[in-house]
This record gives C-alpha cells, sequence and structure tokens, in this order.
C-alpha cells in the first residue's frame, strides 16, 4: 500500500492543508485514512485534505511525501483525479 502526501501549502479555514492521495485505488485510500482517524469528510473528489498538524502523523503510518506537481501526475497518470471543473468537451 502507497499513498502520497504533499507539503501543507494550501491554505483555508484559518489553517494550512495537505492533499492524501492513492495512486492504486480509492478504496486504499479510504483505507489509510481511516486507519489514521481522518473523518470521511475530509475527502473531497480524489483526495483527503490533512490538515498541517496531522502531516507528520501521516508520514509516520506510511505516507510518502511528494510535491504536489508530482502527486497531481500520479493520480491523473493513475485515472484517479476528479477535478472541480471539468474541461468541456469539443
Amino acid at each position: 500500500m502507497t499513498v502520497y502526501i504533499d507539503p501543507p501549502n494550501w491554505p483555508g479555514h484559518g489553517r494550512m492543508w495537505s492533499h492524501l492521495v492513492s495512486d492504486v485505488s480509492f478504496a486504499e485510500l479510504h483505507l489509510f485514512a481511516e486507519g489514521l482517524g481522518v473523518p470521511p469528510r475530509a475527502f473531497e473528489r480524489d483526495h483527503y485534505d490533512i490538515p498541517s498538524h496531522r502531516y507528520g502523523d501521516a508520514v509516520r503510518a506510511g505516507a510518502v511525501e511528494i510535491g504536489s506537481k508530482e502527486l497531481v501526475r500520479r493520480i491523473t497518470d493513475a485515472g484517479l483525479r476528479r477535478p472541480k471543473h471539468p474541461r468541456a468537451a469539443g
């Protein structure tokens, strides 16, 4: 099982956030997040939002640290990317 986490560079709700993803399956991602105690409401389309104070917990649990661009590339290549605004066809 390999899940990935990017640095907590994303601001929101008065704190900084990371993204936790899998390049294998959403089932793998959900299982890892559940083991960390991350609430289901933290899942957004294709990733979990992880607050900066939980970043170390995710890494200690086995999440692999990668940059944000690499994270997006991996989930896109795996066919697991679900963008907010899909591009219009045509």
